[in-house]
């Protein structure tokens, strides 16, 4: 595999390392295109927005709630109106004031005609309105409650954006021609090819250490891998597993490999076929040797879960047990329900995923070997994503992987599990429905965790999904990195990183 990588390089003609001491190159699969917060929900988009833009609060490395343009916040009127005081002295980029002005405009763009046509709106809909209380005093008044509501203020669509500057330049300019009041301003843009960053000296949390970001857009693997291993880039963002140990042989590179918010799931057609029987569910979820695929495909940089949540997950029941593997169970059920043999069995995934792609082969192949018939189908992404899934046309089983980059169960379960969400195609539980609404009402932290462990248990007891596994993070980094804490979520915030 590192032949083949350096190959990749020399095809290319990358030679010695060019990287300047102060220039962090990072490599991301994805350009976002338009970086306007409110116009996406891309892990690509939160490495780089994170560092131009500041939201009212910030999550840090340990995925804990800190201040940010927010220097406090309580909740008044029981909850339903969240009062912030904001930091005072802080400019954009460009030098406009950041005040409650600023607040009130991002909020109600984002809640308005202009939000309504990207996909962050629905996360922030239990927002009725913002007042400004004075200059460097605003209210968010809630329409209905959201427990979640402040993680979702660290990122994406609520961060903070200038208003004069956008009604100078317009709402199309603004997406390729950013500005906020995070530590690093734009200063360069190649659509599809890179990014470049320079800090803001004037930044609120002090200058950045590094001299110049730079992005660099790299969809393949492998060229990523090879640019890490010639020196051009300093973290490579996209390594699949098969690809570490490529990296591991290199000896001016390490792998950062932990826990991230990834999981990955089959859900189950649960309104037709022979999956409506959760006799058959079960005993599909005991067919499959979970341990083994991480073990073996995955090469152990993953953890398999129980339910649709990593550990990292609010909401996380670590005394939950999984099923186990029994064939000789699950081929009991089957024949308890009636299941013929050879019956069919089928995993729809997205074809662009060759790793998954193994996974469902091996899962297959556990269901042929107790009975079924089992099979793959793989569709495009954009298919899957927006009319087999949503449109309930799925074969008995389907891949689902979901990031919830809030890290609370609340946001996968609600939109998976609630009765007429886009992602639950299938199931109608008037019972896990009250579950996953009083969870959202209750104001007790505690209360509210063992009301979403409830919701886990409930989901494993109906067998609605085979949990399958929290993939790791992993990057490739060139040890001249220095300070560098890998965040869980992928979101980079990298005022305090040195090269040397």
């Amino acid at each position: 595999m590192r032949m083949r990588s350096l190959f990749v390089a020399l095809a290319l003609g990358f030679a010695a390392p060019v990287q300047a001491a102060g220039t962090l190159t990072l490599a991301q699969a994805q350009d976002p295109a338009s970086y306007d917060p409110i116009d996406t929900f891309l892990i690509s988009w939160g490495q780089i927005g994170s560092n131009v833009f500041d939201g009212l609060v910030q999550r840090g490395a340990d995925m804990a709630i800190k201040p940010a343009l927010a220097i406090s916040w309580e909740f008044l009127d029981g909850g339903a109106r969240m009062r912030f005081k904001l930091r005072q002295g802080v400019t954009f980029q460009n030098g406009e004031a950041f005040d409650a002005t600023a607040v009130k405009f991002t909020f109600d763009r984002l809640l308005g005609p202009d939000g309504a046509k990207g996909p962050q709106q629905s996360n922030y809909n239990a927002i009725g309105s913002v007042e400004i209380v004075d200059p460097f005093t605003v209210d968010i008044v809630m329409k209905r409650p959201d427990p979640v509501i402040l993680t979702k203020f660290a990122g994406y669509g609520a961060m903070i954006v200038p208003p004069k500057y956008i009604a100078e330049i317009g709402k199309d300019a603004f997406k390729i021609k950013p500005i906020g009041t995070g530590p690093f301003k734009v200063v360069d843009y190649q659509p599809k090819v890179s990014l470049t960053l320079e800090p803001y000296a004037q930044h609120w949390d002090g200058a950045s250490k590094l001299d110049k970001l730079i992005y660099r857009f790299i969809v393949e693997p492998d060229t990523q891998v090879a640019e890490l291993q010639a020196g051009r880039i300093d973290i490579a963002t996209n390594v699949p597993v098969s690809l570490v140990p490529a990296i591991e042989k290199t000896a001016t590179l390490k792998v950062e490999s932990i826990t991230g918010p990834s999981v990955t799931v089959l859900r189950f057609n649960t309104a037709n076929g022979i999956t409506k029987d959760e006799r058959v569910r079960k005993a599909m979820i005991m067919a499959v040797d979970r341990e083994t695929i991480v073990k073996t495909i995955l090469q152990g940089h993953a953890k398999t879960v129980v339910s649709n949540q990593s550990s990292l997950s609010f909401g996380f029941d670590p005394n939950q047990k999984p099923v186990p593997f029994d064939p000789a169970g699950a081929r009991a059920l089957l024949k308890a329900a009636g299941i013929a043999p050879g019956t069919s069995a089928q995993i729809d995934f997205q074809s662009n995923n060759p790793l998954f792609r193994e996974v469902a082969q091996a899962v297959a192949g556990y269901l042929t070997a107790v009975g079924l018939k089992g099979g793959v189908k793989g569709y495009e992404m954009n298919i899957m994503t927006n009319d087999i899934i949503p449109n309930g046309k799925t074969a008995e089983m389907f891949q689902f992987g979901w990031g919830g980059w809030t890290f609370d169960y609340d946001n996968t379960a609600y939109l998976l599990y609630h009765s007429g969400e886009r992602w639950n195609p299938y199931d109608k539980d008037p019972t896990l429905d009250k579950m996953l609404e009083d969870q959202r009402l209750s104001s007790d932290r505690a209360q509210r965790e063992k009301l979403l462990q409830g919701v886990a248990h409930y989901v494993a007891d109906h067998a609605l999904e085979i949990p399958m596994y929290n993939l790791n993070t992993i990057f490739g980094v060139n040890k001249r990195v220095k300070g560098l804490v890998p965040p869980a979520d992928n979101r980079f915030r990298l005022t305090n990183v040195t090269v040397d």
